[in-house]
């Protein structure tokens, strides 16, 4: 009889572990798909380019400070500076056509091509910079697309609420899971919690094990929560090698601590007050649950 007891709690811990871990990783993915928009909005958003076309008469010495001057703006995420001739390769590498074989000359302008930083690539922050360089005798024209900064920054900010309100309910779904299968795993047992009260056990020591049991089954559901999720990045950076990009350490760290923590916490919260529960019940009581 005991060895079928005790086999029965070791299949039910299992069975709640297995539950617990499932329910974690969800959580863990809602985290990673937040810290990832994140990253994600930065690196789009730092991939807007604005091309500076500057004069044909400047020389080696101020097209060097010009890029220092640029490199230093506040708006700046990095320079490249493309010469006429560069602009001219590229262009017959893309279109497979020489234009100066038909008009005799180089048509195209040297340029700097400046990526924005993410808490500058707004329409606000990019006309001042551009009304700032157009303001330079030295530069021609300053070329970028106000619509899709626009379109970019809108765009973002209804992903992100849509993205918290799904973060937010899908959270919640993950505590009553949670709950559930803790309050089931206890439920099993409220005979037991009942005997000990009539043998005048203390709540606390009616506790004591039930609180350590729940603390167990965060720790090890957490664990393995954390081990598939960062499985599947392994895989998925191995698939992508660019995912880097938006899912770096950082964001890793914080998935799998986010994961840790909220194993921990909402075990031993769901152990506890499923134990009040019982340990406020009657003999009587227990029957009709």
């Amino acid at each position: 009889m005991s060895k079928k007891r005790n086999t029965f709690l070791s299949t039910q811990f299992i069975t709640a572990t297995i539950s617990t871990t499932l329910v974690l990783v969800l959580l863990g993915v809602i985290v990673l798909f937040v810290l990832t928009a994140h990253n994600l909005s930065n690196f789009v958003k730092e991939n807007i380019n604005i091309s500076v076309l500057i004069s044909d008469e400047m020389d080696e010495t101020e097209i060097k400070q010009m890029g220092e001057m640029l490199k230093t703006a506040p708006y700046t995420k990095s320079v490249e500076y493309i010469s006429k001739e560069q602009a001219l390769q590229e262009e017959i590498t893309a279109q497979g056509i020489d234009p100066t074989e038909f008009i005799g000359m180089n048509p195209y302008t040297a340029s700097f091509e400046v990526k924005i930083n993410a808490e500058h690539a707004n329409p606000d922050s990019i006309g001042v910079a551009v009304k700032q360089l157009k303001g330079n005798s030295n530069v021609v024209d300053v070329i970028y697309s106000k619509d899709l900064i626009k379109a970019v920054n809108d765009n973002i900010r209804k992903a992100s609420i849509i993205l918290l309100i799904i973060a937010a309910l899908f959270t919640y779904i993950s505590f009553a899971l949670i709950n559930n299968t803790v309050r089931l795993t206890i439920f099993s047992k409220r005979f037991i919690i009942n005997t000990m009260k009539l043998v005048g056990a203390s709540w606390n020591f009616i506790r004591r094990p039930f609180l350590a049991n729940g603390f167990t089954l965060g720790i090890i559901s957490a664990v393995l929560a954390d081990a598939l999720i960062i499985g599947g990045l392994y895989w998925l950076h191995n698939f992508e090698p660019q995912i880097h990009a938006v899912i770096d350490l950082k964001v890793i760290a914080i998935v799998s601590a986010s994961v840790f923590l909220f194993g921990l916490i909402i075990t031993f919260l769901c152990t506890y007050f499923s134990l009040n529960k019982y340990l406020k019940m009657s003999s009587n009581e227990l029957y009709y649950v």
